[in-house]
């Protein structure tokens, strides 16, 4: 985390019932508007990203209804179990892990289910590191006239979201990744078309009840008692980013993942993405034949204090991931780049 949003956690407390939390409030809710390009509302709950899935499901979908999902890894897995969990029908759209969904295929998955209320897209999958092309897909979606429900944990922030301008109706994340923040804030964006749903729904919600936080927010409240702390971490995080420039944070990403992927290459490491969709806030890569990624893993954390990711699901001990996003520069990646080629040289 930047020096600047360790140094907001540390503001004292006040009531979340004042006039300076409402005020406070009200001014963040406006920034993260901006930077999700949108006029639609932005609401905040104490959580993590996955709260986000729950959030969906509670309040666009009921039981039965015909939903497809793209699942392109780990994290799409999840978001299909979330929505089949709370009784959709859920329509899974399986691609081997590594690669996109495309517009054909999910056009293609809609033609199968007439009438599905709603599509379920992963932008960014952490797992595979694998963009999807989520303005396609939208198009796409509502040409069949689905809703379009985004997981964007790991995307916003770091690469470009236009929320009207792709015509999204629902999307989230949390703020643990390109927000520069702990987790335990979980950030949505819902448009027209959901809050119309959200009135057609019969379902059971209290916590994760869009309405009730809607009706707060526009007070400059919350529902529940927020974690405060964490608010002046991201309103931080998020004034670092509007400084810097959203394109200006777009471009350094853009660079860095290009500056990763060019630079496992030239060590003669294989990438899981697909080229044309991989993605700028993190990287996925196998080990060398015989080499266990745990063993690489280890090393690069005992000897040079750098934390990679492992794989998750059937790629858990054959998959090293490392993240680019946020609080991140060239010299990150260039210190991890040569770390990682000396311990390839001796394992």
């Amino acid at each position: 985390m930047p020096p600047q949003v360790v140094e907001a956690m540390q503001r004292p407390m006040v009531p979340h019932r004042g006039p300076e939390f409402s005020e406070f409030y009200i001014a963040l809710i406006e920034r993260l508007k901006r930077l999700h390009r949108t006029e639609a509302e932005v609401l905040l709950w104490p959580g993590s990203g996955s709260a986000g899935w729950e959030i969906a499901a509670v309040n666009l979908l009921e039981p039965g209804d015909v939903v497809v999902a793209g699942v392109t890894g780990d994290f799409g897995d999840r978001f299909a179990l979330v929505a089949s969990t709370f009784g959709a029908d859920v329509r899974r759209v399986e691609l081997e892990w590594g690669n996109a969904i495309v517009p054909e295929r999910l056009d293609a998955a809609l033609r199968a289910a007439p009438g599905a209320k709603a599509v379920l897209l992963t932008h960014n999958e952490t797992s595979t590191a694998v963009t999807n092309p989520l303005a396609e897909l939208t198009a796409v979606a509502q040409e069949h006239g689905a809703l379009v429900l985004v997981d964007a944990v790991s995307s916003a922030g770091g690469i470009p979201i236009e929320f009207d301008a792709w015509d999204v109706d629902y999307l989230f994340s949390g703020s643990q990744k390109a927000w520069m923040c702990p987790p335990g804030v979980a950030i949505v964006v819902a448009g027209r078309r959901a809050w119309e749903r959200t009135r057609e729904t019969g379902t059971h919600r209290f916590f994760w009840d869009m309405d009730r936080n809607l009706e707060m927010t526009k007070k400059g409240w919350t529902p529940t008692t927020p974690p405060i702390s964490l608010l002046y971490a991201l309103d931080a995080a998020t004034a670092m980013i509007e400084e810097e420039g959203l394109e200006a944070v777009f471009d350094r990403h853009r660079r860095l993942g290009d500056m990763t992927r060019a630079g496992l290459g030239q060590l003669g490491l294989r990438l899981l993405a697909d080229d044309a969709y991989a993605s700028n806030t993190v990287t996925a890569f196998f080990p060398p034949d015989g080499v266990e990624a745990r063993t690489i893993i280890d090393r690069m954390a005992s000897e040079f204090g750098i934390t990679l990711a492992g794989g998750q699901a059937h790629l858990a001990s054959s998959l090293i991931r490392i993240g680019h996003m946020g609080w991140v520069d060239d010299e990150d990646i260039e210190s991890c780049l040569t770390a990682l080629n000396d311990v390839l040289e001796s394992v």
